[in-house]
């Protein structure tokens, strides 16, 4: 039998793998730029969308979810210099921490958490992770406990913490607002996806 006589399937976005909704965009190197610069921009405007937490100096803030967000949407690589570049702007001096600081703090370990979660939210987005709202429940609950690990632990080297203090601390008051910022993304990105596969 001849292959020449097998038709072709149709091109179908929902079917495709290995696409993120930044592969939507007609592709070009200024658009990468563009993303990764707008994806540390929106990193640190979501930062300032902070609430101080008594006794923990880590605020309550939209930045992990920005975080999570821009991996997610932008992908692995892209998002992982978007973070780098939210990290070592705000280092530099850019004042757009959490409550417009900036320099190495006490809670720098979750901006180095949000790096690597960024590119692991990212890499499973392109194995189709944002399609769904379980699957992306899953992803934003990876991501989540990434920037923990290495939140925690840097927040009790940083100020003389007991592990336990940390944990209290750097963990405990953030789990209800991290729920609700999972289930906003949980309908954000397959939404998005349903949308675009309708154009």
């Amino acid at each position: 039998m001849s292959t020449a006589a097998v038709p072709a399937l149709p091109h179908s976005r929902k079917g495709s793998s290995g696409q993120v909704l930044a592969d939507l965009l007609p592709s070009s190197r200024v658009r990468d730029a563009a993303l990764v610069l707008g994806g540390a921009a929106l990193t640190g405007l979501a930062a300032q969308l902070s609430v101080p937490v008594p006794g923990s100096p880590v605020p309550v803030t939209g930045q992990t979810f920005a975080a999570l967000l821009v991996g997610t949407s932008l992908g692995a690589g892209r998002g992982l210099l978007a973070l780098a570049l939210y990290a070592v702007a705000g280092v530099a001096g850019v004042p757009w921490f959490a409550q417009g600081t900036s320099g190495i703090l006490p809670s720098f370990g979750y901006i180095l958490g949000m790096i690597l979660a960024a590119t692991v939210v990212g890499a499973l987005a392109r194995r189709g992770a944002d399609r769904s709202m379980l699957r992306m429940a899953g992803t934003m609950l990876v991501g989540e406990v990434i920037i923990y690990a290495i939140g925690v632990p840097y927040l009790a080297l940083a100020t003389g913490m007991s592990a336990t203090a940390a944990i209290a601390a750097g963990l405990t008051p953030f789990l209800i607002g991290d729920a609700l910022k999972a289930a906003l993304a949980m309908g954000a990105l397959p939404t998005a996806w349903k949308l675009a596969d309708k154009r």
